[in-house]
């Protein structure tokens, strides 16, 4: 019986097409996944030789000052991509996996991002996870919106009824073979990103491969709450249609405009001009006033006295301190609000399937807002280290040709937040048997009508 009803199902036109016309698309955004993992590598290698050039360049040009030289030198922390990032893209297309900074003012740096063209940031990259979590469940409502409803409207539904024995068993084989079709066009998709983008079969693969069955087998389960109320065909389209947008488009859409107008983040832009300003007026103040500010930030550097020049390094160094002390405030509040919309998100997407599914992806992978928050701290942390290291070399005059410069590496962050599996598998669990429960209550109470 299984065997016929696959002849008969893959035998279809319609069929083949969805089939083939997605694996195509799976096929694209590994492309796309490769051409974006190509990229992040092509960084990281050109920052790493640039870092060293830069600085020897630099060392031998200004070799008199150790305070004008570091004015100029970048030291770069990367945020490490892992394989499985290449299928799930997420916030690595926005913000920087490469941070460059000096030793000056951090607020002025750490918000610099690339260069992109605000229309493809817009559209955003078609990426596996796009392909999964928009085109999949498409596939899944044209292979099963009439699987029913089509035999009764053309009249062979009786037949069916008095040749098989158990007609929920029937549909139950119809749906098996449906969801085998598809998951084996998943398989397929996965199996070939293992061979192209060198995806190691680790724990975050494995993970993700979960994650993106249960995904499907909840819109099986959608689909089959549908079938359940035994409607004609138009009907189980036109009401899988709309759940597929409200549940893809409209609702992730309305959630993002309340967190965004709840959780009010200020803007980059005008912390970095506060850390600016707070910086040029020091320029017209009484130097003491900021070097009172130093020396209660690093109590360590008392022991190196103002000299009495107009101008000197250590008073810079602590203008520069100051801009980020003064704009420390707004810079609390914006890692805050941040990490408030990832935790309101999170907690929304745990009762909506769709964005479930798209956050978990993007955590699995790295390249959610959380991983982005904690580059931000490492960046400031590796920044911290950075003029500990070099301001008593400053403050000392040391000669430049006396440092090992070699030895300052590019440096890389690595996200090592363990995944959750209760929090990425429950809530899909949750819905899949929620509607898989709603649609058999329906068949049992109701009896398959025959139109």
């Amino acid at each position: 019986m299984l065997v016929l009803l696959f002849k008969n199902f893959i035998r279809s036109k319609g069929t083949k097409i969805g089939l083939l016309f997605l694996m195509f698309i799976g096929f694209v955004s590994l492309l796309i996944g490769k051409q974006f993992k190509e990229k992040q590598n092509d960084a990281i290698n050109e920052a790493a030789v640039y870092q060293q050039e830069h600085i020897a360049r630099n060392a031998a040009f200004h070799k008199d000052e150790m305070g004008l030289l570091l004015y100029y030198i970048k030291f770069s922390l990367v945020n490490k991509t892992i394989p499985v990032n290449s299928l799930a893209i997420g916030q690595r297309d926005v913000n920087p996996s490469v941070q460059s900074v000096t030793i000056r003012g951090l607020e002025a740096q750490q918000y610099d991002a690339e260069l992109n063209n605000p229309n493809n940031l817009l559209s955003g990259n078609i990426d596996f996870s796009f392909v999964l979590v928009y085109l999949f469940p498409l596939l899944i409502i044209a292979f099963t919106y009439n699987i029913i409803s089509e035999e009764k409207e053309s009249g062979t539904w009786k037949i069916v009824a008095t040749q098989s024995q158990n007609t929920f068993l029937y549909i139950l084989k119809l749906f098996y073979i449906r969801i085998l079709s598809v998951i084996a066009l998943l398989t397929i998709v996965l199996f070939a990103a293992v061979l192209c983008l060198n995806i190691p079969i680790d724990k975050s693969f494995l993970v993700f491969c979960g994650v993106g069955i249960l995904y499907l087998l909840f819109w099986f389960a959608v689909c089959f709450y549908i079938v359940s109320l035994q409607k004609n065909s138009n009907f189980n389209a036109v009401m899988l249609l709309t759940i597929w947008l409200f549940l893809i488009i409209v609702l992730p859409a309305t959630i993002n405009t309340y967190i965004v107008s709840q959780y009010t983040v200020p803007e980059a832009l005008e912390l970095t001009l506060k850390q600016r300003n707070a910086y040029h007026e020091k320029w017209d103040m009484d130097k003491k006033i900021t070097m009172d500010k130093f020396y209660s930030h690093y109590p360590q550097f008392r022991s190196y006295p103002l000299p009495e020049a107009e101008f000197s390094w250590l008073w810079y160094y602590a203008m520069q301190q100051a801009g980020d002390d003064d704009s420390a405030v707004q810079s609390k509040e914006l890692q805050a609000k941040l990490a408030q919309r990832n935790e309101a998100s999170a907690f929304i997407a745990l009762f909506i399937p769709t964005l479930h599914t798209q956050l978990q992806l993007n955590e699995i992978a790295k390249s959610d807002l959380e991983n982005q928050l904690l580059f931000l701290r490492a960046t400031r942390q590796f920044h911290e280290k950075l003029r500990l290291h070099f301001y008593p070399k400053i403050f000392d005059n040391e000669a430049v040709n006396q440092q090992n410069w070699k030895q300052f590496k590019v440096e890389t962050f690595e996200d090592t937040s363990a995944i959750q599996l209760s929090k990425a598998f429950l809530p899909l669990l949750f819905f899949n048997l929620l509607f898989i429960v709603l649609g058999w209550s329906n068949f049992r109470n109701n009896k398959l009508q025959t139109f």
